[in-house]
């Protein structure tokens, strides 16, 4: 039986009874869906368990690890940088980090960071476990190294390494920690139920996150999977070094740190508010983010093609990923979507012609390289419910 709760505007109830149908699989858990279309909240639903025993129910203010969902919120606090006229996209980023500026990076953009250009999607060498909750030791090993290749060349997703390559850059020009910063003038501002960094008092929010068993995802996913179990190759460095990184999820360390490309927490009431705001041009309500031409550049393309990282086709803009054209690739919506999926099925995305604002969290992680099944099949139901009405 299902035990969705919140609330649903009638017109998408079958998405509703998706939702609760997916709740139906032996491995579910728990999981969130928040959708905006114009200015109005027509879906904020909620279902499952959040504890690892199983035993505790997913509550309308539970927070969970939504994993990259996070970096557009880092690349949103770059871009009110160069709002504020405090750095250019296309100005060396030593100018803000002059330390950088060595081993091949001395000419390596903003721009280039914020679009996966910059040949940084991992560190050479190996770093131990506890490096990664060591803001020093991380911008110190960026500044040692070399690009994997001639920065602006080709691009291939940082998955890790784009917290420092641009939170280092951000706290020398707000004077600000990144936690702080997204906190004051992101989240605060737009009313978002989110951290990068849970203080004390919040611990208690977050649901266990856990791997769905023997699923193994699409090709894509197999390829990945395979680069990542050869030790000296960058597929594993990028998402294996430090090896911390891969099993510090639910561990306290990992959920109050700073690390703004992969431990964001929050709802999916927040991620639908800030991608609601996104698909407005950056201001609604009253509520300001980012200058809408800045928005425009954001949501262009920059990198399109095979991505070195990930060995899958990805398109980006500035922070964020576009819409493709293959299963499992684009967000289920318009052609002009753009947003960001996190690690086991999270996502947040933005459809500007329909007015959407998607959001979706689970603590039951998926397979998937990019879009995860379970979301993708929400986002494509919504958009069936939109094109009805037209």
């Amino acid at each position: 039986m299902s035990n969705v709760q919140g609330y649903f505007d009638p017109r998408f109830e079958t998405v509703r009874e998706l939702f609760a149908e997916q709740q139906t699989d032996e491995q579910a858990r728990g999981s969130a869906l928040c959708v905006t279309v114009g200015g109005e909240t027509v879906l904020d639903l909620w279902q499952g368990v959040v504890d690892k025993d199983n035993q505790q129910v997913w509550e309308q203010d539970t927070l969970v690890n939504v994993f990259s969902c996070t970096k557009p919120l880092g690349a949103v606090a770059l871009l009110q940088q160069v709002e504020a006229g405090r750095i250019e996209l296309d100005s060396p980023l030593a100018d803000a980090w002059p330390e950088f500026a060595r081993a091949g990076k001395e000419q390596v953009t903003l721009r280039q960071v914020l679009s996966h250009r910059s040949g940084l999607s991992a560190i050479s060498q190996t770093l131990p476990p506890e490096a990664l909750f060591d803001w020093n030791a991380m911008t110190a090993a960026l500044v040692a190294q070399t690009p994997w290749w001639p920065p602006g060349e080709t691009h291939g997703y940082a998955p890790v390494t784009y917290a420092w390559l641009l939170g280092e850059p951000l706290r020398r020009l707000s004077g600000e920690r990144p936690g702080g910063y997204i906190r004051q003038h992101i989240c605060q501002p737009l009313g978002m139920d989110f951290f990068v960094g849970v203080p004390d008092d919040q611990l208690q929010r977050i649901a266990h996150v856990s791997r769905l068993r023997n699923q193994y995802g699409d090709d894509y996913a197999r390829k990945l999977f395979a680069s990542m179990g050869q030790p000296e190759g960058m597929g594993f460095k990028a998402f294996g070094n430090p090896s911390s990184m891969m099993v510090s999820t639910n561990k306290r360390e990992w959920q109050q740190a700073e690390i703004f490309s992969a431990n964001g927490t929050g709802n999916a009431r927040s991620l639908a508010r800030f991608w609601q705001v996104l698909a407005h041009g950056g201001s609604l309500d009253g509520a300001h983010l980012l200058d809408s031409d800045l928005v425009g550049l954001m949501r262009s393309e920059h990198s399109q093609g095979m991505d070195k990282t990930l060995l899958a086709p990805t398109r980006f803009g500035l922070g964020v990923m576009l819409e493709q054209d293959y299963e499992g690739g684009g967000f289920g919506m318009g052609s002009q979507a753009f947003g960001h999926p996190g690690a086991g099925g999270s996502l947040g995305f933005c459809d500007p012609e329909a007015g959407v604002g998607f959001g979706y969290v689970t603590n039951a992680m998926g397979p998937y390289v990019l879009m995860d099944p379970r979301a993708l099949a929400l986002s494509r139901e919504i958009y069936r419910c939109l094109k009805q009405q037209d």
